[in-house]
């Protein structure tokens, strides 16, 4: 498989970009492209089985997929990590791409990125898919949570750092000798500690998983603003094993979208689209092939947000208004 890869600078920062371009673009193409989002401390690399398993079948669009700020081959500043600053950078790399509109695949953090952007740019975004997403629910692992203790910092550099990453490496060639193997999922998961040997991406990870979590598990929920989404085609894929986030928070978000489309996998745990990447890939296609794109204004946005909290828009501007004039709501 043939990967164009970039290295963009935004905003004085470099970003790490992979491009699929299909060898045969689909007969009749929307302006529509599919953006490939990675959870936390991980990378692009986690999509590249779905993306060779797209080539296969011979997926017709084109497809971006980047290293987050703080994360993989892009720059590690020390800079807002926040969803709303994530999304964004999702909306530049669409912006300097040439793309109009997308659907967004956010796994883990990047299904949190992914709500985020819809919330934010709603007239950018054609259809969500959230892949064991974070933000539909309090529970979370506690090696998570743990984040949130005093030490946190001090603890990763000691137990993830080169040396540590060398004896792990000695102990996983001689398992290997031996016969062992290690699934798909672990090896993913090991890649993603592993990350975090690097001081700038462990510094991200902790900014992100501190700004997310606490002791009781994650403060950002996007629940209670999914109605913003219900006209955006969304689907929901979720392993039944998964440690880390939990799938009853996909089974409520489904019952609150009530269109939208959920599939578990049942022998998956937190990476569903590494665990059995052709089913992924099939359920993925299958999807953006029977829904169609949204196209919202954000006029439409606003009077759904106008209509659910019963507020009367005012009628008329404040810079009209005279001198000491305090409207009402009414």
């Amino acid at each position: 498989m043939t990967l164009d890869v970039h290295t963009v600078t935004l905003h004085g920062q470099e970003v790490r970009l992979r491009e699929y371009v299909p060898p045969r673009p689909a007969a009749a193409p929307d302006d529509d492209v599919l953006v490939l989002l990675h959870g936390i401390s991980g990378s692009g690399e986690t999509w590249l089985p779905l993306l060779e398993q797209l080539e296969r079948t011979g997926f017709g669009h084109r497809v971006l997929v980047p290293d987050l700020p703080g994360h993989g081959d892009s720059g590690a500043p020390r800079a807002d990590y926040g969803l709303g600053a994530l999304a964004s950078v999702v909306r530049d790399l669409l912006a300097i791409t040439g793309h109009r509109h997308a659907t967004i695949v956010g796994h883990s953090l990047g299904g949190g990125i992914a709500m985020q952007f819809a919330y934010q740019f709603p007239e950018m975004c054609s259809r969500l898919v959230l892949v064991g997403s974070a933000g539909l629910g309090p529970q979370v692992t506690a090696v998570l949570r743990a984040t949130a203790l005093p030490g946190a910092r001090a603890t990763l550099t000691v137990t993830v750092n080169r040396v540590t990453l060398a004896v792990a490496r000695a102990f996983a060639a001689a398992g290997r000798k031996l016969g062992g193997r290690l699934s798909p999922e672990t090896r993913e998961l090991t890649r993603h500690l592993a990350s975090l040997a690097d001081p700038g991406r462990r510094r991200a990870f902790l900014f992100i998983a501190r700004s997310l979590i606490d002791l009781r598990g994650q403060r950002a929920s996007a629940v209670d603003k999914l109605y913003l989404a219900e006209q955006v085609p969304t689907l929901l894929v979720w392993g039944t094993r998964d440690p880390l986030i939990p799938v009853e928070h996909a089974r409520r978000a489904a019952e609150v979208l009530p269109d939208s489309r959920l599939t578990v996998f049942k022998n998956a745990k937190h990476f569903p689209h590494v665990a059995d990447p052709a089913r992924f890939g099939l359920t993925l296609e299958r999807f953006l092939a029977e829904t169609t794109p949204a196209r919202l204004k954000l006029e439409e946005v606003v009077a759904v947000l106008v209509a659910a909290n019963r507020v009367t828009p005012l009628e008329t501007a404040p810079e009209k208004l005279s001198p000491g004039h305090h409207p009402q709501r009414r």
